[in-house]
């Protein structure tokens, strides 16, 4: 039988591993994206090297009409979503108020907002067939204190991480596992994006996975019905220790650490 997977943000990155792994593993894609020249040379690289269906829906999860219009364009195509990795996402830089409130309203709907309305618009679905893999990518910063800068992205991984285990426990009955992938740095795109990447050129090697090994490894906690991954050894030590210190000695240490990798405010 095969499986339909929604990947969104899968045009790179973490989301367009999840989508090369995914299909190596038999399952037919609906992939996910604002950029839709990448999604069809990603869907053409699929199709061609594991014979699966791949199919693509362009839209900005910006939008608060994007996750209705998705849902809407999958039910025309008489497709059935098993499997869904809520991927998109970035960052923005700077202090909270040093951004006007449209920013951060848009940052909301991408990475609360919409995969949440995802999860409640599919699920009933997998409800019915008795099978279903949810993956909320969230992050090492929504397990540890918050450094300034940056000032929604650990609220949101945090927010991604409480929804997703009560999630897990209400649904793990109907066969449906949901999972919060925490991975700590990845090398992706996602810092270019929010321009933090000269910041970022301190950073030990050691500190850094690839984003194949981190899906591999996200995937099979999830069939192994895990709720909270974290990527790699490094990062499960580091969620270990700060989960150890008192809570000032923790937010002193990242405030100290990260501001070597902040972006000054405009």
């Amino acid at each position: 039988m095969t499986r339909y997977a929604l990947v969104t943000g899968a045009s790179a990155g973490i989301g367009a591993a999840f989508a090369r792994e995914l299909a190596a593993g038999g399952h037919a894609l609906v992939l996910t994206a604002r950029r839709g020249e990448r999604l069809d040379a990603l869907a053409a690289e699929l199709r061609a090297r594991h014979a699966v269906d791949v199919r693509c829906i362009p839209c900005d999860l910006a939008d608060p009409h994007a996750p209705q219009f998705l849902f809407d364009e999958i039910l025309r195509l008489g497709i059935a979503i098993d499997v869904l990795i809520n991927n998109a996402g970035y960052g923005v830089t700077g202090s909270f108020v040093s951004r006007p409130w449209a920013t951060h309203a848009e940052f909301i709907q991408v990475m609360l907002t919409a995969p949440t309305e995802l999860c409640h618009r599919l699920l009933a679905g997998m409800r019915e067939r008795g099978y279903g893999r949810i993956i909320n990518v969230a992050s090492l910063a929504g397990l540890i204190p918050a450094p300034a800068g940056h000032t929604l992205y650990a609220a949101s991984k945090a927010y991604l991480i409480k929804f997703s285990q009560a999630l897990a426990l209400e649904n793990r009955a109907h066969g449906i596992n949901v999972c919060a992938l925490c991975p700590g740095f990845t090398y992706s795109e996602f810092h270019d994006v929010n321009g933090a990447r000269a910041q970022l050129k301190g950073m030990p090697a050691w500190m850094w996975m690839h984003a194949e090994p981190v899906v591999r490894d996200a995937l099979a906690a999830t069939e192994r019905g895990e709720i909270v991954r974290v990527s790699g050894r490094i990062n499960r030590t580091i969620k270990r220790v700060f989960k150890l210190l008192p809570d000032r000695l923790a937010l002193y240490l990242v405030d100290r650490r990260g501001k070597d990798f902040r972006v000054a405010d405009d």
